[in-house]
């Protein structure tokens, strides 16, 4: 694996696809959802950005399984295995099609909340790189994260948001967050902002 992570770094990597959207996905997890997305739309391409370990081995487990001698790189995935807030700030305005937001550390406590990626500061730069009417997709099953981002989001006038509770909209892939938190019997809230 550690062979084969080069050759889907981003930026050192190049997407090998016709592409028609950049989308990026932030803290990936265990990558299903970024692989879900990546191989159900061949003409994005999406960086996935995550920042340990457990979760870009669990992703490159799925891009270069064991028992494939010589795995090939989806065409149309990338990863990059740091902060995605420097990411977004290095993008040109307008340059993504969509963002993802799932499941994010809740970082509950008080004194932690400025570690949180739902932010005041951070939704500008969202916006910028986001194209006019992008879609900006985050679900959490934390309830404070979700009174959190609640918040966050009625203070501002960059997006128009969606809040469905507890069933997860068509199109979104489900998570293993997702489904733990169900199974813990925790409800999920699924937000989908359209920049204005």
């Amino acid at each position: 694996m550690a062979e084969f992570l080069p050759l889907v770094s981003y930026p050192n990597a190049p997407f090998t696809n016709q592409q028609r959207e950049l989308w990026l996905e932030v803290g990936f997890g265990g990558g299903e959802h970024a692989y879900a997305l990546a191989t159900a739309h061949d003409d994005v391409s999406l960086i996935a950005a995550e920042v340990f370990e457990n979760g870009i081995c669990s992703l490159l487990s799925r891009l270069a399984p064991d028992d494939v001698e010589n795995p090939v790189p989806l065409p149309n995935l990338r990863l990059f295995t740091d902060d995605a807030r420097p990411l977004i700030r290095s993008l040109p305005d307008s340059s993504l099609g969509k963002m993802f937001l799932m499941f994010p550390d809740p970082w509950p406590k008080a004194r932690h909340a400025k570690r949180r990626f739902v932010h005041p500061l951070v939704l500008p730069e969202i916006a910028r790189v986001l194209v006019s009417g992008g879609e900006w997709r985050i679900a959490s099953d934390d309830p404070t994260y979700q009174h959190w981002t609640d918040e966050v989001l009625a203070a501002q006038d960059l997006f128009a948001v969606t809040r469905t509770t507890g069933v997860r909209p068509d199109g979104w892939p489900p998570t293993r967050y997702e489904a733990k938190a169900i199974k813990a019997g925790r409800t999920p809230v699924y937000w989908s902002l359209r920049k204005i």
